[in-house]
């Protein structure tokens, strides 16, 4: 009896091994955290594919706007299960306005489930320059690319700032 569960315990974990890597080889937006986009153009293109509803769930107070991904879309970064996305940038009508003092440089990014200690870690060897700020701890973590790291934008709305 003890052999059989020991191998149905063992059968069951390396399924649950083989379907978390599915999941989390989805749809990766690793390529984006060079942060040499801007946040219109990451968005839209999520929107356009339909990775992300286009009406944000949440907008803060300082105006960053979050994105719930669609059903079925299994977004990653770096590996990371992407459980919402981020975004912002003044006088871009695609973002709403939040009831506080809107932030001061734009911004794009995810909010990702895992520890900030291995998120930061796998941002860092792929080489890219994004903020990686804990949200809950041990299990969210924003990846954020502002206007600090991507230098020249060329969207329009930036020159109107």
């Amino acid at each position: 009896m003890k052999t059989h569960l020991c191998i149905a315990l063992v059968t069951l974990t390396a399924l649950r091994a083989t379907l978390w890597s599915t999941v989390a080889h989805g749809h990766a937006l690793d390529s984006e955290f060079d942060c040499k986009s801007n946040p219109h153009t990451f968005i839209t293109s999520l929107e356009d594919r339909q990775y992300i509803d286009s009406k944000p769930m949440r907008v803060e107070q300082n105006s960053v706007n979050a994105f719930r991904p669609t059903r079925g879309s299994d977004l990653t970064v770096y590996g990371f299960h992407v459980y919402a996305v981020l975004g912002y940038e003044r006088d871009d009508t695609i973002f709403k306005k939040g009831s506080g003092d809107t932030i001061a440089v734009p911004l794009y990014g995810a909010v990702v489930s895992g520890p900030v200690e291995t998120v930061e870690t796998r941002v860092r060897q792929a080489g890219s320059d994004a903020i990686v700020h804990q949200v809950i701890p041990m299990l969210l973590t924003a990846i954020v690319c502002d206007e600090h790291q991507v230098g020249q934008w060329t969207h329009e709305t930036r020159e109107t700032r």
